[in-house]
Parts: structure tokens; C-alpha cells; sequence
């Protein structure tokens, strides 16, 4: 009899045990709850992953075509501003042409008002010298050649645009006529130049020496 009962007690403790056991393997068995974050990732894992593929190539080349539309922009600008800058070269440069062409023209001017001016003495000497001889004098050989020699000076002169002031029987202009003397007239009326005593030139519009006029009181 306390044999049967010893036997039924093991009985009973490895029973325990093994229920024991059995739980321990549930549990860890048992799944992990999922949390909410890991929830959320995967619902935008999934919308990330179920985007239409032709809204990601709109997105891209939108991005694109709105770089290289900066960079035309950008380059158009550079573009401008380098024309801009070619156009104000140039137009400082016609500038500085023009410029210079006037300088030139001036001193062209200027040296040949001087050489013509040189030459005045000679042709007042030339005109002295065949004032003072008669009509047959003039005919001969020597003043005749002296006589054709003027001429030639004088049209030589005339070519190069240089001509005599016009002075007896004018009004006085200060600008082409130097007063030297007053003088009465019967046949000129006051202002007017009565008498012309050295003859004035001009070149190309401009004095070169001014007329030496007597003007009547």
C-alpha cells in the first residue's frame, strides 16, 4: 500500500513538470506584439513603393528643365552684358576716330595756313614790282616772264582754295579788315573802305592775313 502511494506521488510530479515545461515553450513561442511606428513605416514603405513610376519621371524632369532654363537665363545675361560692353567699345572707339580726324584736319590746317602765309610777302612783291611799270615795259621779255610767273603762282594759289579778301568799295568788317586809317570821300559813304593798302587772304574760308584798309570817316 505505501508502495502504490510513493509510485502515484512521482506520477504526479512529472506531470507537473511536463505542463511546466509546456508553457515555458508557448511563451516563447508566443509572436512579439508589432508596434505602431514599425506599423507606419511599412504603410509608407508600401505608398513609396505603389507610386506611380511616370510621377517620379515628371518630378525629375520638371527639376530638369528648371536647371537648364537658370543656366539659359544665366548664360543671356553673360551674353547682354558682353554685347553691351562690345557696343560701348565701339562707339568709344568711333568716338576717338572722329576725334582724332579733326586733330588732323586742324593740324593739316594749321601747317598749311602757315606755308601760305610765307608765301604772301613773295606775291606782294610780285605785284609791287609789276605796279610800277608802264603798259610798254610790261611787254618786255623780263617783265613779261616775271608777269606769266605771278600768274601761275597765283593760280597755283587759287587751287589750293587760297583767294584775296575783297576790301575797296565794302562794307569794313573787322573780321576780314584791319583799319590802319580814316579817311574823307566824296564817292564812298562813311564805313566804307576807301582804299586797300596791303591785300588780305583767306584759306579755305579761314584768314590768313587780314586786309590793310583806310576807311572813310
Amino acid at each position: 500500500m505505501a508502495v502504490e502511494e510513493k509510485e502515484l506521488d512521482e506520477q504526479i510530479k512529472e506531470e507537473g513538470n511536463s505542463s511546466d515545461a509546456d508553457m515555458k515553450t508557448a511563451d516563447s513561442e508566443a509572436p512579439e506584439p508589432e508596434t505602431a511606428d514599425s506599423g507606419e513605416n511599412t504603410a509608407s514603405e508600401t505608398e513609396e513603393s505603389e507610386a506611380p513610376e511616370g510621377d517620379k519621371k515628371e518630378k525629375k524632369k520638371s527639376f530638369l528643365g528648371k536647371d537648364k532654363k537658370e543656366k539659359a537665363n544665366k548664360l543671356q545675361e553673360k551674353v547682354d552684358e558682353l554685347e553691351d560692353r562690345v557696343k560701348r567699345q565701339m562707339a568709344e572707339f568711333d568716338n576717338f576716330r572722329k576725334r582724332s580726324e579733326k586733330e588732323k584736319a586742324a593740324m593739316f590746317e594749321t601747317g598749311a595756313k602757315s606755308v601760305v602765309e610765307k608765301i604772301l610777302p613773295v606775291v606782294d612783291n610780285f605785284e609791287r614790282g609789276l605796279a610800277g611799270l608802264s603798259e610798254e615795259e610790261i611787254k618786255q621779255p623780263f617783265p613779261e616772264g616775271m608777269n606769266m610767273v605771278y600768274k601761275q603762282l597765283m593760280t597755283e594759289l587759287e587751287k589750293l582754295d587760297v583767294r584775296p579778301i575783297e576790301a575797296i568799295g565794302c562794307e569794313f568788317n573787322p573780321e576780314l579788315h584791319n583799319a590802319v586809317m580814316q579817311v574823307e570821300s566824296e564817292e564812298y559813304e562813311s564805313g566804307i573802305i576807301a582804299q586797300e593798302l596791303q591785300k588780305g587772304y583767306t584759306y579755305r574760308g579761314s584768314v590768313v592775313r587780314h586786309s590793310m584798309v583806310a576807311v572813310v570817316i
